[in-house]
């Protein structure tokens, strides 16, 4: 049994709880069940829900994505930006490189393999000549970036309707 994705009234995600969290929502009529996975029943006449919606709007503040090797992996779907590879050999490269003051931030990071970060050097991808697939953005938000992961990972497919994966901040990338 696993977790729960929880929608806002407007049927926008707002968190991700435990199976036995969603349960009491809805056993105490705060919630009800959308999709339920049928080979886990709590009971005869009910089953264990994966996604449930709160039935009053809750106002939430927005939370960031933290900057991190592994949610920039995540974000880049483990492919080198510059080539496409995928693999275990893969590093974190800085599109303007920290020596010539770039930072470290969403737009100015990219997943690259060892081949292309040593290539690229300590250049810009113009001056390399070497092109990003995808030019480097934020995240929107972490719950949808949390639950898009656990999409991917084929863990909750069901969750796909109600997550957009990819929602990304539109800001230029140097």
């Amino acid at each position: 049994m696993g977790h729960v994705l929880v929608l806002n009234a407007s049927y926008e995600p707002l968190n991700i709880t435990t199976w036995r969290r969603a349960m009491v929502m809805l056993l105490k009529g705060k919630a009800e069940g959308l999709e339920h996975d049928p080979s886990h029943a709590i009971r005869p006449d009910l089953l264990l829900p994966t996604v449930i919606r709160l039935r009053q709007f809750v106002r939430v503040p927005y939370r960031q994505v933290p900057l991190t090797r592994r949610n920039v992996f995540h974000r880049d779907s483990h492919i080198c930006q510059y080539c496409g590879h995928g693999g275990d050999t893969l590093s974190i490269d800085h599109v303007v490189p920290r020596s010539r003051g770039g930072t470290d931030s969403w737009e100015n990071v990219a997943t690259a393999c060892l081949p292309c970060n040593v290539r690229k050097a300590n250049r810009t991808p113009r001056e390399a000549g070497m092109p990003l697939l995808r030019e480097p953005r934020r995240p929107l938000g972490s719950l949808g970036f949390e639950a898009s992961r656990q999409i991917r990972t084929g863990q909750h497919q069901e969750w796909a309707k109600y997550v957009v994966e990819s929602q990304m901040i539109q800001t230029p990338a140097a």
